[in-house]
């Protein structure tokens, strides 16, 4: 397994116009690979995610059960002058081995929480619809639903540290919720021999979560961490990231 992070070039057009759709970004990240990358099975997908931090930063991080070659990417989206590579990646095996029962980390994850909802007039056993959650509170709930079987489980606050009596307990943050709507183009018969997707408009609703967890069980913790989290993996959901929480609590 390697985790890859790729610095995005914004002030380039075609940056810019990669970055405005998910879909894009996916063929973009599939293109890194000989072989396309394959979603059948159970074993470890490719993952990515787009991230923008304080310094203005845009990266691009992506999980892979091989080493992708970003050139094409570096090309379009990045610095193709430079004399660095433009991508850094690193070995994830051993780091995922090494994970243990009671391990502490500061976390990242933006996912696509959502539920299934059944209209009024629909008859029990009818197909229901996919309708996502809006609310920071009902998102944040959705994580916590999943935790047990993710593998982990977030850490509590004490409660002196409580700023509200309810909805504040854990260590956990909601943000950058992030409706959108692109265009998927049809794909073509895939290397499985399933036949391809249907063309058309696709609506999801990104929402990144921060926050520190404790790892429960470690086996299952690292297929959630190399499989991804939820609904939309093509689309840039999925992916948790770890960091070392620093004294003091921060990650």
């Amino acid at each position: 397994m390697y985790l890859t992070r790729f610095r995005v070039n914004t002030g380039r057009s075609d940056a810019r116009r990669l970055l405005g759709s998910p879909h894009r970004v996916h063929g973009a990240v599939n293109a890194s690979f000989p072989t396309p990358p394959s979603r059948d099975g159970s074993g470890p997908r490719v993952l990515w995610r787009l991230d923008r931090n304080g310094t203005s930063e845009t990266l691009l991080y992506i999980v892979s059960p091989t080493r992708p070659d970003l050139t094409h990417l570096v090309e379009q989206a990045g610095w193709p002058a430079s004399d660095e590579p433009g991508w850094t990646t690193f070995a994830y095996a051993d780091f995922l081995t090494a994970l243990h029962p009671g391990d502490t980390w500061g976390f990242r994850l933006t996912a696509n929480p959502v539920h299934n909802i059944r209209h009024e007039y629909l008859k029990e056993g009818e197909p229901t619809k996919r309708a996502a959650h809006r609310t920071p509170r009902h998102q944040m709930r959705w994580l916590l639903e999943r935790q047990e079987k993710a593998g982990f489980e977030i850490v509590r606050k004490p409660e002196e540290r409580w700023l509200l009596p309810v909805g504040d307990e854990y260590e956990l943050v909601v943000r950058d919720q992030s409706p959108l709507q692109f265009r998927r183009q049809p794909t073509q018969t895939g290397v499985s021999g399933k036949a391809g997707r249907n063309g058309g408009d696709v609506q999801i609703t990104k929402v990144t979560y921060d926050g520190r967890l404790r790892v429960t069980d470690p086996e299952v913790f690292r297929r959630t961490l190399t499989r991804g989290l939820g609904k939309a993996k093509a689309y840039g959901c999925g992916l948790m990231t770890l960091a070392p929480v620093r004294e003091g609590g921060a990650a």
